[in-house]
């Protein structure tokens, strides 16, 4: 999602309240705020005292905006996933080819015991439309890549007031068109809001299943669906289940976005909350990061874990807000909460396990700094001591 400018003032770090389904407690003795080495411990996540999640933060780097790569300015990371043939990073940018052609980044991620060393560009490469030429500008809106086999798999969020619709791609290494997914019924924007994506709502995220379904997820209802979040209200957003072979829907869920956490100050006017990333743990839980911007206050970042076990598939309900029937979305609980420690968190888009250096998986967020003077390309690391379905 891109946040306009009038969301940039950036004031001092949050503290939220912790969600009431999860314990977070801080356990390095004698640690600072932020401090690398602080953990974070939930021991029952959605009730399961058999699953212990144990996060240890892990360090925190930050590009510039205004760098400039190959002669085009970086930023706008929305989506990165890591390779562990190359143990390298794959992040796209959601610049709508309005710096330069849409287009996703190789990145060099060096981390250890001391934190985040650096993080490089190995390479640039453009994505290209079905006719094999770069996209026009205005006419995409990257948001998430995800590897996926031997190529790669993508999401534009499109464009609402322009009609454009969303839509999930599929694309080789070297950025060109494979194939597309199918849009389901409802999800096209339309131009009275009865029905479809709202604007810089839509496919916002991607998780590819270790048993090869896909998951995309819109960042805020669909319009028959009801509300986006307010301070007092929840939004229910669709994660769209693939059959990753023929591209085609098979089911939907409903994820419930928490009410925005607070509200602005200081005669700020604007605040949301949205479905940010997902990033699959089993083949039914995954970790999902909501991301929350209140002006003249700033982002509030929070990482979920959600369940898919038991939730309804509503892909038959066209509206739920005109529908009578029993609904149960996915169970979530909240893990982490990045201003809750200590972190400054920027626009946190991005999210993927990765490895260190010694070779200990690491949780990776990573910002969208909007290509704003005011913000940054932020990346964050926390080692993996133990994670619910996570054999890697």
């Amino acid at each position: 999602m891109t946040v306009n400018s009038r969301r940039l003032k950036r004031g001092a770090a949050m503290k939220s309240l912790l969600s009431a389904t999860a314990l977070i407690a801080v356990l390095a003795a004698g640690a600072h705020a932020a401090d690398i080495g602080k953990t974070i411990a939930v021991d029952c996540p959605i009730n399961d005292c058999a699953a212990p999640v144990n996060l240890i933060f892990a360090g925190e780097f930050a590009i510039d905006t205004g760098t400039m790569v190959d002669g085009v300015e970086f930023g706008g990371i929305s989506g990165i996933d890591y390779d562990a043939a190359t143990g390298r990073y794959i992040a796209i940018s959601d610049d709508r080819s309005q710096k330069a052609p849409a287009r996703f980044y190789e990145l060099d991620i060096k981390s250890g015991a001391d934190g985040i060393q650096d993080v490089s560009v190995v390479r640039t490469v453009t994505l290209k439309d079905k006719d094999g030429s770069p996209f026009a500008e205005k006419t995409v809106d990257p948001e998430q890549i995800r590897l996926f086999g031997d190529n790669l798999i993508w999401s534009s969020e499109g464009d609402g007031k322009a009609m454009i619709a969303p839509f999930v791609r599929v694309t080789s290494a070297d950025g060109d068109f494979v194939r597309e997914f199918a849009l389901p019924d409802g999800f096209a924007p339309s131009e009275d809001h009865a029905t479809g994506i709202r604007n810089n709502n839509a496919f916002e995220s991607i998780a590819v299943l270790p048993e090869g379904d896909v998951l995309v997820a819109n960042e805020a209802a669909l319009y028959q669906d009801g509300p986006a979040s307010s301070l007092t209200t929840a939004s229910p957003a669709r994660i769209v289940r693939y059959d990753a072979q023929t591209g085609e829907p098979t089911a939907q869920y409903i994820y419930m976005i928490d009410p925005i956490p607070h509200a602005p100050v200081d005669g700020g006017a604007w605040n949301d909350n949205g479905l940010s990333d997902m990033m699959p743990l089993d083949d039914t839980r995954l970790l999902v990061s909501e991301r929350s911007f209140a002006e003249n206050r700033g982002f509030t970042i929070r990482i979920f874990m959600i369940d898919l076990d038991g939730a309804t598939d509503v892909s038959a309900i066209p509206s739920l807000a005109e529908s009578d029937e029993t609904i149960v979305p996915v169970a979530k609980t909240q893990i982490l909460d990045l201003g809750a420690i200590g972190l400054e968190p920027d626009n946190i888009e991005a999210m993927t396990i990765g490895r260190a250096e010694d070779g200990s998986p690491l949780l990776l967020l990573a910002s969208d700094n909007n290509f704003n003077a005011e913000q940054k390309t932020q990346f964050l690391a926390f080692r993996i001591e133990s994670l619910p379905g996570l054999n890697r």
